[in-house]
C-alpha cells in the first residue's frame, strides 16, 4: 500500500491538498477502482486534437491514460495531449487528457470547476476526422473537428 492510499480524500468538489486539484471521487478502470483528481484549473490557453484525417487507437470512453499514452507516442502531433501531460501539481506529474467519460464525470459530479464560456477537450477520438468534447455549460457531449481548439483540463488516478 502506498502513502496516496492511506489518505482520507474530502469531499467531492474540494480540493485534496498534496493530490494535485480537486477531488472528483471514484471510479472504475481496466485496474480497479481508482481516485480521480481533476487539475484545479485549464492549461492556459486552448489545444487542438491534432492529427486531423488520421485515425488514431485512441477511443476508450473511458481511460483517458491509456488514449493519452497513444496520442503522446505519435511524436507532436497532438498538442492538447502534450499540454495534459506536461501539467504537474504538489509534485505529481502522472497528469493526461481525460477521455470523454472522466469529462462526463467531472460535469456530473463538479460542474461549478469548469468554465462554461468554451468547451473541453477530451483525449477521445470519434473518427479520423474528429474527436469528442464536452460542454459544461448544458452537459453536451459532441464530437467536432480534431483542428478546432479546445480548454484542456488535466487529470490524474490512483487506486485506493
Amino acid at each position: 500500500m502506498n502513502a496516496e492510499q492511506k489518505l482520507t480524500p474530502p469531499a467531492i468538489g474540494q480540493i485534496w491538498p498534496g493530490q494535485g486539484g480537486i477531488y472528483g471521487g471514484l471510479r472504475p478502470y481496466p485496474e480497479g477502482l481508482c481516485h480521480i483528481i481533476f487539475a484545479a484549473q485549464d492549461v492556459p490557453g486552448r489545444h487542438a486534437y491534432g492529427d486531423y484525417g488520421n485515425s488514431v487507437e485512441a477511443t476508450s470512453r473511458i481511460d483517458g491514460r491509456a488514449n493519452t499514452a497513444i496520442l503522446l507516442a505519435r511524436e507532436g502531433k497532438h498538442p492538447a495531449a502534450i499540454a495534459a501531460a506536461g501539467y504537474s501539481a504538489d509534485g505529481h506529474s502522472d497528469f493526461y487528457l481525460a477521455s470523454i467519460g472522466e469529462l462526463h464525470h467531472g460535469w456530473q459530479f463538479l460542474p461549478e470547476s469548469f468554465a462554461t464560456d468554451w468547451y473541453y477537450g477530451s483525449s477521445t477520438q470519434f473518427s479520423a476526422n474528429n474527436a469528442y468534447y464536452m460542454d459544461f455549460e448544458d452537459g453536451w457531449l459532441h464530437s467536432i473537428d480534431k483542428s478546432h481548439e479546445r480548454f484542456v483540463r488535466p487529470v490524474r488516478r490512483f487506486l485506493q
